[in-house]
C-alpha cells in the first residue's frame, strides 16, 4: 500500500491523520530516505499506521530508524498509552519478551587478547550454553523458579552469580517489581526451568570486541571507555521458551479480551485488553516475569564469561576491570511518566525492538549515570560494529524516550540461507580478523551481516535527530552465536 508521507526535516517522516478515519494520531517515522525505503519494502508502513489506530494512544506511532515487519508493532516500533484510556497488547512486545544486552567493560587492550581471541571465544562456548533448545546445566523446580523471576537478578547474586554492584547498573535494577509467578502457566515455569543461562540462537550473540573509535570523551569516561582499543563484551539474548510461551498464552487471552471489550482492531495480531481491565494487569505482572528471567539469564551469562576470561588470562575479573557498563531490555511494556502537551501523564510505553533512552536528571537512572544520560546499547551485526550512545531530554519529547536497538533486517532469514553460504561467511570474517563460534551453519547464514541494514546509519539517525547521542563504536574480535 502507498502511503502519503508528510517530510518534517530530512530524518523525520508522517502519514498523517487525515490518510485514515480511524487514525487517532499521526504514525511518525524516524528514518533517512535510505532506511525509509527499505521500510516501504514490506508491512513496516502500515504496521505504523495501524499503531496509531489503538485506544489511547499518545501523540503518535513511533517507527525508529531499525524499523522492519514483525509481529504486531513493526521490530523498531513504539506507543505510549495513556494509562487511564489506554491498552495493553502482547503485539506491542513481542514473543522474545526483554529480549535485550549487557556490554561489560574491561581494563585488557586489543593487543593482549588478540592472541587468545580463539581460546576465549571456545572457553566462552563451553560456558555458555549456545543454540536452538539447547537447555541449561542448572535444573530449576518451578518453585524455585517462581522465587526468581520475583526476585530478578538480586535471587542470581544469592546464588554466587555476578556482584552486588552489577544492580545499580541495570535497567530497573534487574527487577519488575509487579512480577507475579502465579499469573504464568505451568507449561511455561517448566520451559524457564531449564534454560537459565543460555544464549539460545537467531540474532543472539555474545561477542568480544575492541573499541574503535570514541565520540564523546566525557561520557565516555563516565561509563568506564576510557581508550581506544580497549576490550568489551556485549552479550545479546532474551527470556527464550519462558518468554515465547507467556507471549502465546496471553495472545490468546487477549484475543478474547478484544471481543469482550469490543475494541475495534486494524489487525488481528494487535489484540489487546484495556489497562484497567484484569486481563491486562494479569499480562503485565506475568510479562514482568518474562522480563526479570531475562535479567537473571543474561547476569549469569556475564558471570560465565568472566570465569572464561579469568580462565584465560589467570586474572581475577575484579583485577581485569570487569565492570557492567549497563543492561538494558528491548521488548516491554512499562509504566512510566512522560510529558504530552506540557503536562506530566502516566503511560504504558511499549517498545518492540527499541531501546529506552532516558535522557539526564531521570530518578530511574544509576547515580553515577544521573548527570549524564542513560546508556543506550545499539547492537550492529557480527561483522560490522555495534554503538554505546546516551539518552537525551530531546528524545524523551520526540519518541518518549526509545531509539534504535540495532540494525535491523533487510532479508528473511530462510532469505538469507538461500543467498549465503556459511562456509564463505566464516572466511570473510576470519580475513577481517573476527573469529566466529557458531553451533551450526545454518545459523552463521540466517545472520549474515549482509541480512542486515547499516548500524552506522541507523545510529547517525538516532544522533542526528536527537533521539540519542553517539558516544563510542566498538568492532568485533571473536563471535559466539547460537
Amino acid at each position: 500500500m502507498q502511503f502519503p508521507l508528510d517530510k518534517i526535516t530530512d530524518n523525520i517522516w508522517e502519514v498523517p491523520i487525515a490518510f485514515s478515519k480511524y487514525m487517532r494520531v499521526p504514525a511518525r517515522i524516524y528514518a533517512d530516505q535510505q532506511l525509509l525505503e527499505a521500510m516501504k519494502g514490506d508491512e513496516t508502513l502500515t504496521q505504523a499506521v495501524n499503531i496509531a489506530q489503538l485506544p489511547g494512544l499518545l501523540k503518535y506511532s513511533i517507527t525508529l530508524p531499525d524499523g522492519h515487519q514483525g509481529y504486531g508493532f513493526p521490530i523498531g516500533g513504539v506507543g505510549a498509552f495513556d494509562a487511564e484510556e489506554g491498552i495493553i497488547t502482547p503485539g506491542g512486545v513481542g514473543y522474545d519478551i526483554n529480549c535485550g544486552v549487557r556490554l561489560m567493560r574491561t581494563d585488557l587492550t586489543y593487543k593482549e587478547v588478540e592472541p587468545v581471541k580463539e581460546q576465549l571465544i571456545n572457553e566462552i562456548f563451553k560456558l555458555v550454553p549456545c543454540g536452538v533448545g539447547v537447555g541449561s546445566k542448572m535444573r530449576l523446580s518451578t518453585t524455585e523458579l517462581s522465587r526468581a523471576v520475583s526476585e530478578g537478578i538480586q535471587w542470581a547474586v544469592d546464588k554466587g552469580y555476578g556482584w552486588d554492584r552489577d544492580f545499580s547498573h541495570s535497567e530497573e535494577g534487574g527487577c519488575m517489581k509487579e512480577a507475579n509467578p502465579d499469573k504464568v502457566s505451568q507449561r511455561a515455569l517448566k520451559r524457564g526451568a531449564s534454560q537459565l543461562g543460555t544464549l539460545g540462537a537467531g540474532n543472539h550473540f555474545l561477542e568480544i570486541a575492541r573499541v574503535s573509535e570514541i565520540f564523546d570523551q566525557k561520557a565516555a569516561k563516565i561509563y568506564g571507555i576510557t581508550d581506544p582499543d580497549q576490550v568489551i563484551v556485549w552479550v545479546h539474548t532474551g527470556s527464550r521458551g519462558f518468554g515465547h510461551q507467556i507471549a502465546t498464552d496471553y495472545i490468546r487471552v487477549m484475543e478474547e479480551a478484544t471481543r469482550k471489550y469490543k475494541i475495534r482492531l486494524p489487525a488481528r495480531e494487535l489484540a489487546c485488553a484495556p489497562l484497567k481491565s484484569r486481563e491486562a494487569q494479569d499480562y503485565y505482572e506475568a510479562m514482568s516475569c518474562a522480563i526479570n528471567w531475562a535479567f537473571i539469564n543474561r547476569h549469569i551469562i556475564m558471570h560465565q564469561v568472566r570465569k572464561a576470561f579469568e580462565h584465560i588470562f589467570k586474572q581475577s575479573a575484579e583485577d581485569m576491570g570487569m565492570d557492567l557498563v549497563y543492561g538494558m531490555t528491548h521488548n516491554t511494556a512499562k509504566k512510566e511518566e512522560h510529558t504530552v502537551d506540557g503536562k506530566r501523564v502516566e503511560a504504558v510505553v511499549h517498545r518492540k525492538g527499541a531501546a529506552r533512552a532516558f535522557g539526564p536528571g531521570r530518578k530511574d537512572l544509576p547515580p553515577d549515570y544521573k548527570a549524564i544520560g542513560q546508556p543506550v546499547l545499539l547492537v550492529g551485526t557480527m561483522g560490522t560494529a555495534s554503538y554505546l550512545l546516551k539518552g537525551t531530554e530531546k528524545g524523551e519529547e520526540l519518541s518518549f524516550a526509545s531509539t534504535a536497538h540495532g540494525a535491523g533486517r533487510v532479508i528473511s532469514r530462510s532469505g538469507a540461507r538461500r543467498r549465503f553460504n556459511a562456509r564463505h561467511i566464516i572466511n570473510d570474517l576470519k580475513n577481517k580478523g573476527i573469529v566466529v563460534k557458531a553451533a551450526s551453519g545454518r545459523i552463521v547464514e540466517e545472520e549474515s551481516p549482509d541480512s542486515y541494514k547499516d548500524v552506522h546509519r541507523v545510529a547517525q539517525v538516532s544522533h542526528d535527530v536527537g533521539l540519542a547521542e553517539k558516544v563510542m563504536m566498538s568492532v568485533p574480535i571473536a563471535v559466539a552465536k547460537g
